[in-house]
């Protein structure tokens, strides 16, 4: 008897109270798309900064009954929000601007076309033995990475990212990085990892590649200009040794089927 008043209790609740829910559950998912995408800014700082200040008056005020603070920080809330605006302008913009490109309304087919054409540049560099480092964007921007080279905003191609990484060119010395389908920027500079237990032999570009992915879950194009040898990094790990079958099976497993997962 009491299971079933337990049961119908539960069943009011719900009845009374999922607009609620659903609400939480539609604001938190806007706020999470948000941090994610803002969270590699410089502005983050400042945000992080301006909600504990906030939050830290409002609690004080509150607790010590201090009415002119309290109604300070209430009436300037609308010029706060508005400040923020100002200082989060151009991440605002490129959000709008790349929300129809998010992977959320990409197709299977479109990572399949990728993974294809990534497949055949990499060992058409490998065999021309042309040095190259291609970051892929999945959930963490790279855009403050790409800052840091030159802006490209173009559809992939191979015999683009070939003459980009072609000896002697203007672009050839630094990281590639692809956002879906489309060249972000060319001559960028990766973190270079600090970690003391790798082969000797890696080079300054693996070890780019293994930097950007301890910090990011991107997934990183490694090609040795000096034999040729294919590497992927990602989440800190380095795997090698790839011939055109198992490269692509493996590209395609880390771009379709574990694009959702965390990082390791």
């Amino acid at each position: 008897m009491s299971f079933s008043i337990a049961v119908g209790v539960v069943e009011n609740f719900l009845s009374d109270h999922w607009r609620d829910a659903l609400e939480i559950s539609l604001i938190w998912l806007a706020l999470y798309q948000i941090w994610v995408r803002l969270r590699e800014t410089q502005g983050i700082r400042i945000l992080t900064g301006v909600a504990i200040g906030s939050i830290s008056f409002l609690l004080v005020s509150e607790l010590l009954h201090l009415p002119v603070l309290d109604w300070l920080l209430r009436n300037t809330a609308a010029l706060g929000l508005f400040t923020l605006v100002v200082i989060f302008q151009p991440e605002l913009r490129r959000v709008a601007a790349n929300l129809g490109k998010n992977r959320l309304f990409s197709s299977a087919q479109e990572n399949l076309e990728t993974v294809e054409l990534l497949s055949q540049l990499t060992f058409d560099l490998a065999n021309r033995q042309l040095g190259a480092l291609i970051a892929i964007e999945r959930d963490v921007p790279l855009d403050p990475w790409a800052e840091s080279g030159v802006e490209l905003d173009c559809l992939l191609s191979v015999e683009l990212v070939v003459s980009i990484f072609f000896q002697r060119t203007p672009l050839h010395d630094g990281g590639l990085i692809l956002r879906q389908d489309r060249l972000l920027a060319g001559a960028c500079i990766f973190p270079v990892t600090e970690r003391t237990d790798l082969d000797r032999n890696l080079g300054l570009r693996h070890r780019a590649g293994l930097g950007l992915s301890e910090e990011t879950d991107a997934i990183i194009i490694v090609v040795s200009e000096e034999t040729g040898v294919i590497s992927l990094c990602r989440s800190g790990e380095i795997e090698r040794d790839f011939d055109p079958e198992s490269f692509r099976t493996r590209l395609k497993e880390l771009l379709t089927t574990v694009e959702n997962e965390d990082p390791a």
